[in-house]
């Protein structure tokens, strides 16, 4: 065995203290990833251009004349599938939150990273996108690395400084539409439109995340994935023996040795040739025969790869498969444990409850509080009132006026006084707000705080009901 094969042979025995592309020093290792082929590539590059039709598509569908997302943080509303929200429908968010990480523990357990290898955006644009313009430019793996150690010399500037510039042109595009889905696309195409000194801010923006993505995409890459995604470091959590991972089969594969003819030779060794095809196309530069990794994101390049040498070699493919450690170690198929199990009827159930609260979810909304400092003033000699403000949530594409009435027993007794106005009026997606006096007989004023209902009308049409307290005196019987 040659000194380069002793060497790899030692690195992949000797326990790994750091992630793979860091050297003993604390050193970035570069990554050149030999660009892959295979099935599941082939499938892969189906599913990102799916994944980049919705990505550009999307900003530009609208329901109800609504953008279908929008996230407008800033203002705090949110739109999905056409819906408004806004920070009153925090319970909704805070129990879509629970469902989320409820499914992620869930589908991690069973399917471990197929979600980071297939349909996560970083992944995708870096390997579906950036990497690929990458390779069209400077070429594969060994012409990168040739270029790398290469003295600066005009050659060398004009391939980099090409494929700086192209990477740099689709983060701002990138960008772009990743601003649309914060204040919309008809906002964006009006900074586009429009003169700079008009939209200064809007400009700066775009080339913020321009400038986030063109880093990322251009230099910091697979760290994103090791070093800050946190569903990485939950991965040794989250994941079990039976959970669904890319696997290297050593049952099979080990010993490992060199490809030989020799058939004498080959019934002391196993599949695997040692070819290092699996380490070369790693994106996050691991060797999959070291078990399962926090850096592995289960894009199955070393599936592709190893299946290729596994047919060049007349041996079975599958030697790097889908599979999980008992069904590697103890030939056990994929179960669903009495965990995943408890997790589903929590999924389930949470979503019943989810959707209640959707379908229940009101259009219009509104809160109402006593003035802070007053309790109650007297209205000549039978009357008591309380100053109450009134904020209250447009969720629809209708401007309306509203007014308020007294609910219940005190709806004959009782009225409402609006300070400066007849009626609040509500513009569509806005909030209005408004004070107004509630004024009581004394002889209805049994407590020190009072429950009252009030209605809000549009017209002689009831909308909701709001609930408050009334303030009175303290009252000996």
């Amino acid at each position: 065995m040659n000194t380069e094969t002793n060497e790899s042979k030692g690195q992949s025995e000797s326990f790994r203290d750091r992630i793979a592309t860091m050297d003993a020093k604390g050193k970035r290792k570069w990554i050149f990833a030999q660009k892959p082929k295979g099935k599941f590539y082939n499938i892969r590059t189906w599913v990102s251009w799916l994944f980049f039709a919705l990505f550009f598509a999307l900003p530009f569908i609208k329901v109800n004349g609504r953008p279908l997302f929008l996230f407008d943080i800033p203002n705090a509303k949110f739109i999905i599938f056409g819906k408004i929200f806004w920070p009153q429908d925090f319970v909704i968010f805070g129990l879509g939150m629970v469902l989320f990480i409820v499914f992620i523990v869930l589908f991690t357990s069973a399917f471990g990273r197929i979600f980071c290898g297939w349909v996560c955006p970083q992944t995708i644009f870096m390997e579906m996108l950036f990497r690929k313009v990458e390779y069209l430019i400077e070429g594969d793996a060994g012409k990168q690395r040739m270029l790398r150690n290469m003295p600066w010399n005009a050659k060398k500037i004009r391939i980099k400084l090409t494929k700086h510039i192209a990477f740099f042109l689709i983060a701002f595009i990138i960008a772009n539409f990743f601003l649309a889905y914060i204040i919309g696309m008809d906002e964006l195409l009006e900074i586009i439109r429009e003169p700079l000194s008009e939209n200064v801010g809007g400009f700066l923006s775009i080339v913020l995340f321009a400038g986030i993505f063109y880093g990322v995409y251009a230099f910091f890459r697979e760290q994103v994935c090791t070093v800050v995604c946190p569903y990485g470091r939950l991965q040794g959590v989250l994941l079990d023996r039976n959970s669904l991972v890319v696997a290297y089969d050593y049952k099979r594969g080990e010993p490992r040795g060199k490809f030989t003819k020799n058939e004498e030779a080959k019934l002391d060794l196993g599949d695997c040739i040692d070819c290092f095809q699996c380490v070369k196309v790693c994106p996050t530069g691991i060797d999959i025969r070291n078990g399962t990794q926090m850096e592995c994101v289960a894009c199955t390049a070393c599936i592709d790869a190893c299946d290729t040498m596994m047919d060049a070699t007349n041996r079975p493919r599958g030697l790097i498969r889908y599979a999980s450690e008992n069904g590697i170690a103890e030939k056990k198929k994929l179960r669903f444990t009495g965990r995943m199990k408890f997790y589903s009827v929590l999924l389930i159930v949470l979503s019943i409850i989810l959707t209640l609260l959707l379908v229940s979810r009101k259009d219009i909304d509104g809160t109402i509080m006593r003035t802070k400092g007053l309790t109650f003033q007297e209205r000549g000699t039978d009357s008591l009132s309380n100053l109450f403000n009134i904020n209250i949530i447009n969720k629809t594409l209708d401007s309306m006026p509203i007014t308020l009435k007294l609910e219940g027993k005190e709806a004959d007794k009782g009225k409402i006084e609006l300070v400066g106005t007849s009626a609040i009026r509500l513009h569509p997606e806005d909030q209005a707000t408004g004070s107004f006096f509630v004024v009581l007989p004394n002889s209805t004023v049994m407590s020190r705080d009072m429950k009252l209902k009030i209605g809000l009308y549009n017209g002689d049409r009831k909308i909701t009901t709001l609930s408050t307290n009334f303030t009175g005196p303290f009252k000996r019987y």
